[in-house]
């Protein structure tokens, strides 16, 4: 680890709501190794596209989560650049993969439905 910087108490409980939902905090271990899109996720977690939209746009609206636009598709990962990205890397340093989601779609041929 590089730097520590300090995180507010307050930001901090913040951060650490948005990642105390089940389907938040395996978003943001899937996107620790890898970029997804709307749809995979709404594949990994049979709900609905507007429910997994609503849990991406409370991730990315606490910057934990950065977009980038491929043709009609959004792509999202981690926001290295943001203040608590060493906050998030650490927390999710204790939880297990989720590969198994993705080599799942995957074998489904639905990893690349986006692209």
């Amino acid at each position: 680890m590089n730097k520590q910087s300090t995180v507010e108490i307050e930001s901090a409980a913040h951060v650490l709501k948005l990642l105390g939902d089940k389907t938040r905090l395996t978003m943001m271990k899937l996107l620790q190794a890898n970029e997804c899109c709307v749809c995979e996720f709404v594949e990994i977690f049979e709900i609905s596209q507007p429910a997994v939209s609503q849990h991406v746009r409370k991730l990315r609206d606490g910057g934990l989560v950065k977009e980038t636009r491929r043709g009609q598709w959004i792509h999202y990962s981690i926001n290295e650049e943001s203040q608590y990205y060493e906050l998030v890397q650490q927390l999710l340093h204790y939880l297990p993969g989720q590969e198994k989601h993705l080599e799942e779609l995957q074998s489904k041929g639905l990893r690349i439905i986006c692209k």
